[in-house]
């Protein structure tokens, strides 16, 4: 692939157009389960050094600044904190594994009054459990990092969203209570739109018709029982609840 000589070398893009083009393997090869992607550094500067023949002949060309502190020792910088990728991730794909469940990804967290999203690096822990070097689902590769990984800036959920604020708690709407995650939350959308998870409004009073709510459960007959409106103190007793 010929490359333009007059561009700029001094950083990687991975969505320019020649980058795009290219399979995330040809430069992050798995070869174990760290957390941790491996920069590409192979023999000779493989596979970089295939389309950039003219920039790596020359040792003081600013692409050795990429990676390198400095390039006449070889001493690398470190891995560079990723900020430019969104992750997909197909619930209705993972639950349809019996091997399974929600609790697999998601943790107490805040005094169980919230749950836990994987997130950096650390997340790679509980997915290559599945997702290891070489694997496959059929005929599919499902060890490569465009599997779960796409550009773009990924926004992350909050442990402290509008649901938590308003006296929920995970920890307590458990097992013991009969429920499970299923009793709130629910499969939406298609294969095109990437499967996600529901979130039950966290309104008892205005609810939108035939939505899942507090209401669902809190109706005066399920749980607290009659018409008994001291019992709002359960749910409204946090300092940041207001009208």
């Amino acid at each position: 692939m010929q490359v333009p000589e007059n561009a700029d070398y001094s950083k990687f893009q991975h969505s320019t157009a020649y980058h795009a083009r290219l399979p995330c393997l040809l430069c992050h090869r798995r070869e174990s389960n760290s957390a941790r992607p491996k920069i590409p550094s192979g023999s000779n500067h493989l596979p970089c050094a295939g389309c950039h023949v003219k920039q790596f002949a020359d040792s003081g060309n600013a692409i050795c600044t990429i990676c390198h502190s400095n390039a006449q020792s070889g001493a690398l910088k470190p891995f560079p904190r990723l900020s430019s990728f969104n992750v997909k991730f197909d619930h209705a794909r993972h639950l349809s594994m019996g091997s399974l469940s929600c609790a697999t990804c998601h943790r107490p967290s805040r005094a169980g009054v919230a749950m836990t999203i994987p997130s950096g690096f650390n997340a790679h822990v509980t997915c290559y459990q599945c997702h290891g070097p070489g694997a496959k689902s059929g005929d599919r590769d499902i060890s490569s990092c465009s599997v779960c990984h796409e550009m773009g800036r990924r926004i992350r959920t909050s442990e402290a969203a509008l649901a938590f604020r308003v006296g929920f708690s995970h920890a307590k709407h458990n097992r013991d209570a009969r429920l499970s995650c299923n009793d709130c939350h629910r499969v939406r959308g298609s294969v095109a739109q990437r499967l996600q998870i529901t979130a039950p409004q966290p309104l008892n009073h205005h609810a939108s018709p035939n939505s899942l709510s507090c209401m669902s459960c809190h109706n005066g007959k399920k749980a607290f029982g009659g018409d008994d409106f001291s019992a709002c103190s359960r749910c409204h007793n946090r300092e940041t609840w207001h009208f």
